[in-house]
């Protein structure tokens, strides 16, 4: 049986979404950020990632975390590779040459995009984002965001999606990254490709769900 540890809002919703689109039965463990929790360490406290229990499972203390009949994995990014192989669909690459442009975009999301995405993330759910101080931390991430935004656009002026012309976890993993920009229109405004892409992959019904479980879930 598979086991998601990991509340959906955190980069759970990557592997969710995924756990969605492959229809996957799973059972789901609400691990929550231990910031978000007033004493972690207390009695009784929601199961958060210093919960002992959790660490057990998962050393690192982060979400998400996977456990698939013993097999465990806690990094997102591989934690989805390693599902969408090994239930074979058109998610799943077809041969070596797409499995290494899937690994090539999702880690491309992680290492070039993601930083500076929380960050404008970050500003607008903290109200942040109409203040001098704000605006500065948006401009500058905006601005570190411009060459790799211009790199996936010029990409997906020729494709509808990252690998194989059709919708695969190279993604979801990348959709959830460029996501975290999303609420700064000018990035995508620049990027009309980048813009056009996420709003397909967020048309998707599994995208869907997931984000109204998200909603649904205490902020």
């Amino acid at each position: 049986m598979l086991t998601i540890y990991g509340v959906y809002r955190s980069r759970a919703t990557r592997t969710l979404w995924l756990a969605g689109e492959l229809k996957l039965d799973f059972k789901h463990v609400p691990v929550v950020q231990a910031r978000r929790v007033t004493d972690p360490l207390a009695e009784g406290a929601q199961i958060n990632t210093l919960t002992p229990s959790y660490l057990t499972v998962n050393p690192m203390g982060t979400i998400p975390c996977i456990d698939d009949d013993g097999m465990v994995l806690y990094e997102s990014m591989a934690i989805n590779l390693y599902l969408a192989r090994k239930h074979g669909t058109s998610l799943a690459p077809v041969d070596l040459a797409e499995d290494a442009h899937m690994m090539q975009w999702s880690f491309f999301a992680a290492t070039e995009i993601e930083t500076n995405a929380l960050k404008i993330s970050s500003a607008f759910a903290e109200g942040l984002a109409n203040s001098e101080a704000g605006r500065a931390v948006i401009e500058v991430a905006a601005r570190m965001l411009r060459r790799p935004f211009k790199v996936l656009d010029q990409h997906l002026a020729n494709h509808d999606y990252l690998v194989g012309d059709r919708f695969s976890v190279a993604d979801i993993n990348a959709a959830e990254v460029v996501r975290y920009a999303q609420e700064h229109t000018p990035l995508f405004t620049a990027n009309p490709s980048v813009k056009a892409w996420l709003e397909r992959c967020q048309d998707r019904p599994a995208f869907k769900a997931m984000w109204e479980a998200r909603g649904r879930e205490a902020a």
